[in-house]
């Protein structure tokens, strides 16, 4: 197999390098852990989605739709528990050049409905994501495909305009579910898939019930028989329902509350490392955003170590205003970070012509634990800067419709990627449906669209750590921190040594893999 085959071969990145570590909170030793068993139910809460969330993947965008689609549903590939790339409904790929891409399917596997799953179903499900009239969220991740076709049923080729050697990663995103198509060569999008759950009922942004999928392909997964997945997005509120017993896992555990919750015997706290950041997002198309000494102003305004330790009680570490986490491949260890600096920062703002600023900036309790308290804390540090940051709560329900991408300046929170190119495609592309900030930069999009091409890893290293520098500083977004997965689980959850931490609740797919002992 050439250097572009098939895993593990395009594992070779290491994908935040080795298994994710528990950081000293997990109360059960791991020798007492009981082997995997069908049986029971799972009641897990998240704090992310409202009732104007959907089935669709190509609109998902919060914890609920991911968790939800990826219990009905599968991709070609998948992010494993040790981080790593493994197939899922592909069994292999191959390239000999990184533009022509072919996937073998996975023989024996049905939808829900009985259909058997077809080269048809997966090409109709990823164009889903293509072409002027989509609306998805991940329109920019596929923009470099020019065609994709079948080779009998079991066989998908998808030519690129450009070498991609990341495009095997990029089919992992929770987007690119794959649906059958009917008779009427529409795609099922009610919920039908190949997972290991059906779906019994779904209320957005109330409560979602799962019936586990007796004929699932996938062996040793999908333990329980039903998974009842609630939308708290009061943190305090889902705690107190886990020590209660009322559920059984919730996906944010509120940091105030851990030195309580590490008391209670039936109760285990898991801190994962990850690449989660939370963005200060600004509409730089805007004033006072267009101007690039408001925004410098306003990153150096923001203590980030204060930030680690009195919001995340240490539970992640300081970022640098790109999305490009330490554990990630390509980061850039030698970038000086940008230190906290009040007079910087009114330095920059008398460059704008301004001697103050007053600005909102929007966020919700739902987005991560101490989201407000991070903003807060982001008021007290910009004020000697003379930046007035009005905290402007917003509700949870309905954030991410009427709020992220509307307002002027918002708190919103990014998942890790497996490779650069996912991040910087979705959230910094010119022109991008999910392009946040409205960044646009000229440099920035000619270096994204070089570096994907270039299969020499030290070239690439070099054009990833330019694009960090640019939006260091010259992005859009404040990103202060990097924060870990801090979720809880009653002591009978169980799951295996290893958890992903692509996403919190073992990369959203807790359902999946984990079980009750």
């Amino acid at each position: 197999m050439n250097k572009f085959g098939s895993y593990p071969q395009i594992g070779r990145r290491g994908f935040l390098a080795g298994s994710a570590a528990l950081v000293g909170l997990s109360q059960m030793p791991r020798a007492a852990r009981a082997q995997p068993k069908t049986g029971g139910t799972l009641r897990l809460s998240v704090n992310q989605g409202g009732t104007s969330d959907t089935l669709n993947p190509a609109e998902a965008n919060g914890s609920q739709q991911i968790m939800v689609g990826w219990a009905l549903r599968n991709n070609l590939t998948e992010i494993g528990t040790d981080n790593k790339l493994k197939p899922e409904l592909a069994t292999n790929w191959s390239s000999e050049d990184a533009q022509t891409w072919v996937f073998k399917l996975r023989p024996g596997v049905t939808f829900h409905n009985g259909k058997s799953l077809t080269s048809d179903d997966v090409i109709a499900s990823l164009n889903l994501h293509r072409g002027e009239e989509s609306t998805s969220g991940a329109k920019a991740l596929l923009a470099g495909v020019d065609t994709i076709a079948a080779e009998g049923t079991d066989t998908v080729v998808v030519t690129l305009s450009s070498p991609n050697a990341d495009f095997p990663f990029i089919l992992s995103d929770y987007h690119f579910q794959i649906m059958p198509v009917g008779d009427d060569g529409e795609l099922d999008m009610s919920g039908t898939g190949t997972g290991g759950y059906i779906l019994e009922s779904w209320k957005p942004g109330v409560k979602t019930v799962l019936k586990r999928n007796p004929d699932y392909w996938k062996e040793g997964a999908a333990h329980f028989d039903t998974v009842e997945l609630l939308l708290i997005s009061d943190s305090s509120a889902a705690t107190t329902a886990l020590v209660t017993g009322e559920i059984d896992a919730v996906q944010s555990a509120e940091y105030k509350t851990l030195s309580l919750l590490g008391r209670d015997k039936n109760v285990e706290i898991e801190s994962i490392s990850g690449g989660f950041h939370p963005v200060f997002a600004m509409q730089t198309s805007q004033a006072p955003f267009n101007d690039n000494n408001v925004r410098l102003a306003l990153k150096y305004g923001v203590d980030r170590e204060a930030l680690v330790k009195q919001v995340l009680r240490g539970h992640g570490t300081v970022a640098n205003d790109h999305p490009v986490a330490p554990s990630m491949p390509f980061y850039d260890a030698s970038l000086e970070q940008r230190a906290y600096d009040p007079d910087k920062a009114k330095f920059h703002l008398k460059e704008a012509g301004l001697d103050s600023l007053t600005i909102p900036l929007s966020v919700s309790d739902s987005l991560f634990a101490g989201a407000v308290d991070a903003v807060t804390l982001y008021r007290e540090h910009a004020a000697p800067a003379g930046i007035d940051l009005e905290v402007a709560r917003e509700p949870g329900d309905g954030y991410w419709s009427d709020v992220w991408m509307k307002k002027p300046f918002f708190t919103s929170s990014w998942g890790a990627r497996p490779v650069p190119d996912m991040i910087f495609a979705t959230a910094y592309s010119k022109g991008g449906d999910w392009n946040e900030s409205q960044f646009s930069n000229d440099k920035f999009q000619q270096l994204m669209l070089a570096a994907r091409s270039e299969l020499d890893e030290a070239k690439r290293a070099q054009m990833y750590g330019d694009m960090q520098v640019i939006l260091r500083d010259e992005g859009g977004s404040v990103i202060p921190f990097f924060r870990n997965f801090v979720y809880a689980r009653r002591a009978d959850v169980q799951h295996g040594d290893n958890v992903a931490s692509n996403w919190s609740l073992d990369g959203y797919k807790a359902i999946e893999r984990w079980w009750k002992a």
